[in-house]
């Protein structure tokens, strides 16, 4: 049985790029040291979302703490703190290794080091953490441990000379994981003090106690009935429970320096909680918090929209409920011309939008359709004043803006060097600029790009994916705003200004972008008694246009023979009609369309 001493307690993490087997380590940890009877357990354990499972991919962080009896006959305490790999979450990732002393580096022996893997491996160096290389998948036959070795060496400056080769699946080497845990990763270190502080690195929104708030206690003691006050907002609650995770929640009496655990204290509201908090006691407070903590804002925007204007109100409820479990989600409610009643959602980067659409069609079973996701600009006024907009329909008169800036993103791109003339052209049509250049090892190359955030969010994944067959990956981090000739593209059909296809483009892409919505929306919208035109327009400029033809009605077919003027008086009539019809004739858009235009780009 496990007996509270700081020096018997481990804590670590797993870092690893995307189907390096993160998870699957993690299945057998918790396989050797019993957690998890054989009977109860499943692939990908902690992955416990329909989606995590099926993309392969962390979403949730999972704490989980096992007990191991060691060769020497000691029994200690290993807190695991599973982590999101996405850059999208680099924060929640940071404030996760923040409560850890030491990390795992697992990477495949066949595909070697990947760009998530660099990323999350300088975020652990920067919190000094220990970090021990782990060479997984070493059962495969194009294994080459010793390649990926000498890889770890060179691209991360990591000592790997003692590197554990392991096969998570087939189990070979785990016990001589959990033993160099043991030895590598350092005990807590001891509390400065006896004042509470606890570092909430996640949380998760329970429907029958409220917010469960995970915690790693830095120094002093939570119990029940602790009066605890989080330090960002100074809001006050009492604790009605706090335990472990084991893997599944489990009531302990108290949580002490070094442990890992949660307590629940009847918060009813998620936004009381903020990820990388302090959290101390009501009554003898700690005078400063622990450091690193920021208010995590949103880099992406998108509209979200019922198709049907009647599920408003579940549309709404829904967005609320995940946003109970996803604090990083932001919601305000707008309304469109063309769209009707809806929602403009923030999120952390394009793989968070594309996960909560996915939950909402998935587990509401919402009919929804999203706009084009956007960044945020800053327009530089005359008179002075900043303006941030992410909504093109918000878009100041051109002729009161002094200038535009757009977010900027510094980009690591690692690819076989075979496909370098592909990368580079593929950057270069999205306005970027090579920063640096460095070789990984014979066939693997590192790029730096510097990029404008509005052309990765589209569709630079897949792009990057298709020309290099699958074999490159990139991670991006923010590099600060920069002076940009954006203009605000807009669509027309039949003279009236559709807000929902505007869109605010470098003026190199306007006139492309232009056309290929005009030329889409062409194919959609189904033809009128009238001609329609279709424009786009760059302030009073029309750069692109398409019409879409009158149905027309044979009015003379009925003349047979006789004087030219009889029909002659039938088409002046009919011209009549033609134009009365566009006066006050209105074009329906079908729901359809703006399905079809935000595919088409």
């Amino acid at each position: 049985m496990f007996q509270y001493d700081r020096k018997f307690i481990r804590n670590f993490s797993i870092i690893a790029h995307i189907d390096h087997g993160k998870s699957t380590l993690a299945d057998r940890l918790l396989e050797l040291t019993h957690t998890v009877e054989k009977r109860e357990m499943q692939e990908q354990f902690l992955d416990n979302m329909e989606l995590e499972r099926e993309r392969g991919i962390t979403i949730k962080a999972r704490p989980v703490t096992m007990y191991y009896q060691s060769h020497s006959g000691d029994v200690y305490q290993i807190n695991l703190i599973d982590t999101p790999g996405h850059v999208d979450f680099a924060y929640e990732v940071s404030r996760s290794l923040s409560a850890c002393e030491g990390a795992l580096l697992v990477v495949d022996a066949v595909q070697g080091v990947q760009a998530q893997t660099l990323a999350n491996v300088h975020l652990a160096i920067e919190r000094n953490l220990e970090i021990l290389p782990v060479i997984n998948k070493i059962d495969l036959p194009a294994a080459d441990p010793e390649a990926v070795k000498k890889q770890i060496e060179d691209v991360i400056g990591l000592d790997a000379s003692h590197a554990l080769h392991i096969s998570a699946k087939t189990g070979i080497g785990i016990d001589q994981v959990l033993e160099s845990i043991l030895v590598t990763v350092p005990p807590p270190k001891e509390p400065v003090d006896t004042h509470l502080r606890a570092l909430v690195f996640d949380s998760h929104y329970d429907p029958y106690r409220g917010v469960m708030v995970y915690i790693r206690v830095m120094s002093g003691e939570i119990t029940k009935k602790s009066l605890i006050r989080f330090m960002a907002n100074q809001r006050t609650f009492e604790v009605n429970e706090v335990g472990i995770f084991s893997p599944n929640e489990k009531p302990t009496d108290v949580l002490r320096p070094g442990e890992v655990g949660f307590f629940v204290a009847n918060i009813k509201n998620t936004a009381d909680v903020k990820i990388g908090d302090t959290v101390t006691l009501h009554k003898n407070p700690a005078q400063t918090p622990l450091p690193g903590f920021k208010v995590i804002a949103p880099v992406v925007f998108a509209g979200i929209y019922p198709v049907d204007s009647s599920d408003f109100e579940q549309v709404r409820d829904c967005l609320l409920k995940l946003q109970l479990n996803d604090s990083a989600l932001h919601v305000e409610q707008e309304s469109s011309l063309a769209l009707g009643f809806g929602f403009r959602c923030g999120f952390l980067g394009l793989l968070h939008l594309e996960i909560v659409f996915e939950r909402l069609t998935r587990e509401f079973d919402l009919d929804i359709i999203t706009t084009a996701p956007s960044v945020i600009y800053r327009f530089m006024l005359n008179s002075g004043e900043i303006k941030e907009i992410d909504n093109p329909a918000h878009a100041p008169d051109p002729a009161f803006i002094e200038a535009i800036e757009e977010p900027w993103v510094k980009v690591h791109i690692m690819v076989p060097s075979e496909y370098l003339g592909a990368i580079m052209s593929l950057c270069m049509d999205k306005r970027g600029s090579l920063q640096k250049t460095e070789t990984m090892s014979a066939t693997m190359l590192l790029l730096t790009y510097r990029l404008p955030m509005n052309e990765i969010i589209t569709d630079f994944n897949d792009k990057l994916k298709s020309v290099t067959r699958g074999y490159g990956s990139f991670d991006y981090e923010p590099d600060g705003y920069g002076e940009s000739d954006i203009v605000k593209l807009e669509i027309r059909v039949n003279e009236e200004p559709v807000d929902a296809f505007s869109c605010l483009v470098h003026r190199s892409k306007a006139e492309h972008k232009g056309r290929a919505i005009c030329a889409k929306l062409k194919e959609v919208i189904p033809q009128q008694l009238f001609k329609v035109p279709i424009q786009a327009a760059i302030g009073g400029k029309i750069v692109a246009r398409e019409t879409i033809s009158a149905l027309t009605k044979n009015v003379t077919a009925k003349c047979y023979g006789g004087d030219i003027t009889r029909k002659r008086k039938l088409w002046e009539k009919q011209k009549e009609g033609k134009k009365r019809m566009k006066e006050i004739g209105k074009v329906n858009i079908p729901q359809s369309a703006f399905m079809e235009v935000l595919k088409a780009e």
